[in-house]
Parts: C-alpha cells; structure tokens; sequence
C-alpha cells in the first residue's frame, strides 16, 4: 500500500514539474527568446519580398553559381531534422530508455526543421503559386513531373519523412494531451487537450495498442532516416560536377546529418533544462549517452572527408584533384579549414567522460558543431561550382543581404516555434516516463 501511493506521488510530481511552464506565468527569458524569433522572422519576410518581387537577381547567383545559400540551408536544416527520427525510431526499436528525456524535444525540432528547410525550394521557384506542378497528379493538361528528376526525388522523400514524422510525433503525445485535459489549464485549453487526446483513458488496452503503433511507426520512420538525406545528396551525386559525382555521397550524408542533429538537440535541451528547470528529467547522462553517438557520427563523417579526398587524387582525374586543392588553398580555404576543425578535431575530445558530461563544453561544442556542418554544405556547393571546367567561367560568390536574411529568417521562425510549443506543450515525454517507473517497480 505504501509502495503504491510512493509511485503515485512521484508520478505526480513529475507531472507538476514537466507542466509547470504550460500553467505558471511567461519567464523573461521565454520572451526574450520569443523577441529574438520574431525579429528574425521579419528579416526573413524582407528577404521573401525581395525575392518575390524583384526576383532572384537579388540573390548573389550567376550563371555559374545557380546554387548558393539557399541550397546550403536547405540541405542544413533537412540534416538537423534527421536526428528526431532517430532519437524516437530507432532507439525506441533498440529499448534505449534514457531517450524519454528528450524524444519529445528532438521530434518537435524535426518538425520545425522541415518546416524551415521547406522554405527554400518553394521561394527558389520564384513563382510560389505554380509549386503544385510538383505533385504527380492527374490533371486536364497531362503535365506531369519529370520522374528522373533528383528534384523530385526530394519532393516525395522529405515530404513522407514530415507526414510520418508528424503522426509519430502526435501520436506520442496523446498520452501527456490526456493528462492536461484533466489539468491545471484554462478552460479553453482543456477542451483542445481534450479534442487532440482523442478519448485516451490510460487503460492497459490503451497502452498497449499504444505501444504496438509506436513501434509499427518507429518501424516505418527508421528506414527514412537512412533514404531522405540518401535522396538529398543524389542532387549532387548524380552529377557531373567535380566533387559531386560521388558514390560515397549518400552514407556520408546520412552519418552527416545525424551528426549535425544530434548537436542540435544538445543546444535545445542544455538552454530547455536551465530555463524551466528541468535537471531532473533531462540529466548528465543524458548528454553523455549524446554526446557518445555524436563522437561514433563525427568519426564517420571524418572518415568519409578523408575518403573522398584519397579516391579524388587516387582516381587521377586531374578536375577532382584541382578541386580538392582549391577548396584548401583557394579563395574559401579558410572556411574549408574552419569546417575540418569543428567537423574532426572538436569530436574527437568527446573520447574524455569529463568532457562529455561537461554541460558548458558540451554546449559550445553543439554550436560549433552545427556552424561547422553549415560550413560543409556551403564548401560543397560553392567550392565545387565558382570554378568549373572553363576558367573564362570562373567567379567568386558573395551572398547577399537578401540571402543573408532569409537564414536569418529560418532561424527566426525555428525559435519561434519551438518557444510556442513550449508553452502550449509539453517538452518531456512524462507519461512514459512514469509508465517506465511503474514497469520498473513490477
């Protein structure tokens, strides 16, 4: 009997801790955070404007550089998007307890992510109102898509990874959406609680079918993790551009952007657990257990560089070996040596328990982590196209404003609505981690 009401009442205060920021009043920081957002938010709506209406001559492009920031964001954010998935997929398939702490946290950044990184292809269309003759369907005019198109290929990769992304990510909140209908809420949120929880009433039936269609979704999301950013990357690979055209592309990208994920669900959870007080739940070891599949994904990634930088000399292929010289010694080269830095040095310290579970190291290393993996893109896609195989072509490519404040406005739109969703949800799965408990305790 006194076993019974010790569980109940730590289930409850877990509750109470998890919920606190959904009932108490608006911190400082929340709007601090949430000014920040939306300054970058009307950066970026400068830059749609710009983009729209005087077209995408205000970008830095020319008629050798096509692709510029845009496609280096694009592909930044699809990585940074790849680690949710993983994080709630497969360790939820390999019986990882310690993701409850931060599942929630990295399917929501999954979900913003796309959302952002979506941005750039519709504007990069120009004329936003036609992006439907992206979708194969039977229509009047028998127009239909070019289906040996890598373009295309994203289109129908990333938009199933957000479909079933987000029905994963729904679907794991119903239990927490029931709990908060019962709530300290205002009435009015209770009643969207209480719609969204679709009549969950926490039986042993309910559990159960809950965790059958996790673990059929985690079944159908894991192979994604592995075929979208495989998809992003045959943009390049199946190329003829030197530093492109590569079979190692699609692994590379894969171990990349779970790389660059990882690092950023470090940065969310390390600001979430100080600013709502949440070290109880999302502890040391936690970012220990992060930081150790961050180490094993930068090791690929560095193993990869070296790979392709071997295979282009070994091939004799005199444009491969000119590009790999030119992106160490030629007008970007500083950025291609800050990008070895963050990429294969700063991992490599993560070998040492006293950094790994060093929450203020741990931090700057996820920032520079995720600056380094922007500059990998960039490196790739610029480096690659400034000097192609006639020198009457070449050109240095300098973003502008324009391009500069459509990141700006990602970014903005990323914070905002991450910092909506921590005041109308939830940010830790607390339902299964007291089901965890109660397992636990039997």
């Amino acid at each position: 009997m006194a076993k019974g009401k010790n569980i109940e009442s730590r289930n409850v205060q877990i509750t109470d801790e998890v919920c606190r920021p959904l009932y108490g009043r608006t911190s400082k920081s929340w709007f601090l955070g949430f000014s920040f957002g939306i300054v970058g938010i009307l950066f970026g709506v400068y830059g749609i404007y710009c983009t729209l209406f005087k077209g995408i001559g205000t970008w830095g492009l020319d008629r050798t550089i096509g692709w510029g920031w845009a496609i280096t964001n694009f592909v930044w954010w699809i990585g940074i998007g790849h680690a949710g998935t993983f994080i709630s997929a497969i360790l939820l398939l390999f019986r990882q307890k310690w993701r409850t702490g931060i599942n929630r946290a990295a399917e929501t950044m999954t979900i913003f992510a796309i959302i952002c990184a979506s941005i750039f292809p519709i504007i990069h269309m120009g004329r936003i109102a036609f992006a439907f003759y992206t979708i194969p369907y039977p229509n009047t005019r028998n127009l239909w898509v070019n289906f040996n198109s890598p373009l295309l290929w994203d289109v129908f990769a990333i938009l199933t990874y957000f479909i079933v992304s987000l029905i994963f990510w729904y679907i794991g909140m119903i239990p927490d959406l029931a709990v908060l209908r019962e709530g300290k809420a205002r009435k009015f949120k209770r009643k969207i609680y209480s719609l969204l929880s679709l009549g969950w009433q926490g039986t042993i039936f309910d559990w159960k079918r809950y965790d059958k269609i996790m673990i059929l979704l985690a079944s159908i999301a894991t192979p994604l993790v592995i075929s979208v950013h495989s998809i992003v990357s045959m943009d390049f690979a199946t190329s003829i551009i030197p530093g492109w055209h590569s079979t190692i592309f699609p692994p590379y990208f894969v171990a990349g952007a779970i790389f660059s994920g990882f690092a950023m669900v470090q940065t969310l959870m390390i600001i979430t657990r100080k600013v709502l007080n949440l070290e109880r739940h999302i502890t040391v070891k936690h970012i220990n257990s992060m930081n150790k599949i961050i180490l094993l994904m930068g090791s690929i990634v560095a193993f990869a560089y070296f790979i392709e930088i071997f295979f282009a000399f070994f091939s004799g292929n005199e444009f491969e070996e000119f590009m790999f010289l030119n992106r160490a010694t030629g007008p970007y080269a500083i950025w291609f040596w800050i990008m070895m830095f963050c990429n294969i040095i700063i991992p490599q310290f993560l070998w040492f328990k006293k950094i790994r579970t060093n929450i203020a190291v741990t931090f700057v290393f996820s920032i520079l982590i995720n600056f380094g993996m922007w500059l990998e893109r960039f490196t790739i896609v610029t480096t690659s196209l400034h000097r192609d195989f006639m020198p009457s072509n070449w050109t240095i490519y300098k973003p502008t404003f324009v391009e500069v404040s459509l990141f700006i406005g990602s970014i903005g739109l990323f914070i905002t609505l991450y910092l909506v969703f921590l005041r109308l949800f939830p940010i830790i799965s607390f339902s299964e981690i007291k089901h965890q408990n109660l397992e636990n305790e039997e």
